[in-house]
């Protein structure tokens, strides 16, 4: 039996993120995933790294302090996968008055420090061309300044920074059982994993409890108290959050944020260079909607809610027959007895389970956030495994974050990506300028492990689908756990949106080869794969 310091339940961002601290300070930490990375929650946000303006409608001030704080030390981690943005506010004088809105956005430019992103400021939208794409009654408003984040890479980048730390991960395996033992048994939690080829089972010093969505369901169904000892556990409320993709309906590189009669807000943001993508609904759900590990699916009644807050900006309106995708998460939100959905905190807190072997669990939190979360997570586990050890995310960059062997010392974050770009393309000037791009975009200064000694396009194999070569789907089973089409094309990247309905079919079919060839191969090997934790080779 395996025997770890840390075993983490659940491979989100919140898992993902704790992981790798945990890792980085010397524990060794197992992280199983009954899913793929990233593949609820964390791969469906609204891909923002932002304080949460309308956060100080709610007076959550240390909230939106918190995150401005995390904001900038995550655009400079991983310049490859998050950007800043500017946003645009046009100004509907039926909603909050335009005094308000600078009183917000002074004190959004405030509460936290800035390094280089610009603060906020007005806007006369009549002659702009950020006011070219709206109704003509907006006249007026306000930007100011957030990020963009791909979510479900910023969690796969934590898994692969946790790996190369010594942290086994292991996705498509479920915890089923989880049983605390008393000080007389060893005092640590034996745990069974269910697999796809048979069992496996653990002990483990502590357990957190990073399940997102699951994790109450994880307290009561899973994870059993010692003897006459209960797990108090915090109850969640789960909102889902819907978006559609459309065509592009601006060509500038801003994005908007909408105030709805609601008192909701809606964003559309330029996505993937040719879509725009409009989002988020908040929808209370009952427990039972997550039964199993189901994915969320989006209501025609959301598309229609989405399509007409839209409409009220835009001149060309949103219709409902124009969305080319949809997608839909579920936020596992602190029950803080608020009313309306989209009042709930987005604050986390840590829980931890009694005097028994450790248990940490992690209600709610934001993208945000998850490296502040991880890093308190990973001093309470110190604390109850009486070993405090010092934190080191802060200034650490995430896998292909570090640009410096391709262009010398760090400057500013979307400067020094488009320095990396050039220099990639100088370095393989064999690859087509929007290749290079969505490479240097996806895997940073790690795209050397993707190209090898590559000098042709030829050196990559087949072109399985416009722009995806062998090599980049090889790389993706053998260094991101990328099992299936759905993986690589929804997740790894968002091809699945450019391509055809064959495009993607070719590419599920060259994956399912390579998943047979590699199954063949292991025909009498260990039952269990790869036990050292790597992806699936």
């Amino acid at each position: 039996m395996d025997h770890f310091d840390v075993l983490v339940v659940g491979g989100g961002i919140n898992g993902a993120g704790i992981a790798r601290d945990l890792a980085g300070r010397g524990w060794r930490v197992l992280l199983a995933e009954a899913s793929d990375l990233a593949a609820h929650t964390s791969s469906s946000s609204t891909k923002l790294i932002h304080g949460g303006l309308r956060y100080l409608e709610y007076y959550e001030f240390s909230l939106v302090r918190k995150a401005l704080q995390e904001r900038e030390l995550l655009l400079k981690s991983a310049p490859h996968i998050m950007w800043p943005l500017r946003f645009v506010m046009p100004h509907d004088r039926a909603m909050r008055p335009a005094w308000m809105i600078r009183i917000g956005l002074f004190l959004y430019d405030h509460l936290a420090r800035r390094e280089w992103l610009p603060g906020s400021a007005g806007l006369r939208l009549r002659d702009s061309p950020f006011g070219a794409p709206l109704k003509p009654e907006f006249e007026r408003g306000f930007e100011y300044s957030d990020g963009w984040v791909d979510d479900a890479r910023l969690v796969l980048l934590n898994a692969l920074d946790a790996h190369a730390k010594g942290a086994e991960i292991l996705t498509h395996c479920t915890v089923t059982e989880a049983q605390r033992e008393t000080a007389e048994q060893g005092g640590g939690w034996r745990v069974r994993l269910q697999m796809a080829h048979g069992e496996r089972r653990v002990q483990a010093r502590a357990l957190v409890n990073a399940a997102g969505p699951w994790a109450e369901t994880f307290l009561r169904q899973v994870a059993r108290p010692a003897a006459g000892e209960p797990l108090a556990t915090k109850s969640l409320r789960l909102v889902k959050g819907s978006h559609i993709v459309v065509r592009r309906r601006f060509d500038h590189d801003h994005a908007y944020i909408f105030q709805n009669p609601d008192r909701r807000i809606i964003f559309a943001i330029p996505y993937e260079g040719e879509f725009t993508l409009i989002g988020t609904t908040d929808v209370e759900l009952p427990d039972a909607a997550i039964a199993g590990f189901a994915k969320a699916e989006i209501e025609a009644q959301e598309v229609a809610y989405l399509c007409e807050q839209a409409s009220r900006y835009f001149k060309t309106p949103v219709r409902p027959d124009e969305v080319l995708w949809s997608y839909a998460g579920v936020r596992p939100l602190l029950d803080d007895a608020s009313g309306d959905a989209s009042a709930v905190t987005r604050d986390y807190l840590l829980e931890t389970h009694g005097d028994g072997a450790p248990l940490l669990s992690v209600w709610g939190g934001k993208i945000t956030t998850f490296r502040k979360l991880a890093e308190d997570a990973a001093d309470l586990i110190g604390e109850m495994l009486g070993e405090e050890r010092p934190a080191w995310t802060a200034p650490a960059p995430l896998p292909g974050g570090d640009l410096s062997d391709w262009i010398g010392a760090a400057q500013r974050p979307d400067q020094d990506f488009e320095r990396f770009v050039l220099a990639l393309q100088t370095r393989h000037g064999y690859l087509p300028a929007q290749l290079a791009r969505r490479l240097a975009r996806a895997y940073g200064s790690r795209v050397g492990l993707l190209l090898g000694g590559a000098r042709t396009l030829a050196d990559l194999g087949a072109e399985v689908a416009p722009g995806l070569f062998e090599a980049e789907l090889r790389y993706l089973r053998e260094h991101e756990w990328a099992r299936d089409a759905e993986a690589v094309l929804w997740r790894r990247s968002k091809l699945g949106l450019h391509y055809s309905e064959a495009e993607r079919a070719a590419v599920a079919a060259w994956l399912q080869q390579a998943a047979g060839r590699k199954e063949n191969a292991a025909l009498g090997g260990a039952a269990f794969g790869d036990r050292s934790g790597g992806p699936l080779l």
